[in-house]
């Protein structure tokens, strides 16, 4: 269910202070990003322009001047012949969950990263290792695995005990969706 009262748009740099706020929280009390240390708004402004340099979006849900969520697709890996593959990057706020924004960002970023020109989109989803207490995937990461395969990303595969934080070993899972027209057979 997507929220009618909120909008999603390309981010300018006046957002980025509420988009660092809200990294800040999944940095700080969660394991879906490997961040320790919360970026700064100097980082983020940095970010935003090699991004906008890219041709590649950044994007946030907004609703009534506040920012409730951020989306953006980035250079799945630094080596040249990975330049038509990009990772992407959703978080939320916590209090404007369950309200259809994730979705709305996810399937703005996928049209972005079609209009650039990407083949691939990469999501890296961190979750829990076997050797943790058993808990499974965490709130954060079940939500964005739905949010993923609703949006037709498929397993690509699993990266075993590869981050620890907050006191436990990290597993993350990869997954891929094609974007071009010509590999989805769409349009």
């Amino acid at each position: 269910m997507t929220d009618s009262t909120a909008t999603v748009r390309p981010a300018a740099r006046a957002d980025l202070t509420a988009v660092a706020g809200i990294y800040r929280h999944y940095v700080l009390h969660s394991v879906a990003t490997f961040d320790e240390v919360p970026r700064t708004l100097g980082e983020w402004e940095l970010r935003h322009d090699e991004l906008a340099a890219r041709g590649l979006p950044f994007l946030v849900a907004e609703e009534a001047g506040q920012v409730l969520g951020f989306a953006y697709a980035g250079p799945w890996r630094p080596k040249p012949a990975y330049r038509h593959t990009v990772e992407d990057t959703v978080y939320l706020d916590p209090r404007a969950t369950g309200r259809g924004l994730g979705g709305a960002l996810l399937g703005g970023l996928i049209e972005g990263c079609e209009r650039a020109g990407a083949r691939r989109m990469i999501a890296v989803v961190a979750i829990p290792g076997d050797d943790d207490s058993g808990t499974g995937t965490d709130a954060s990461g079940a939500a964005s695995l739905a949010l993923h395969r609703r949006f037709g990303f498929a397993d690509a595969g699993r990266l075993t005990a590869v981050g620890y934080k907050h006191g436990r070993w990290i597993d993350t899972l990869l997954l891929e969706r094609a974007l071009t027209a010509k590999e989805t057979g769409a349009r």
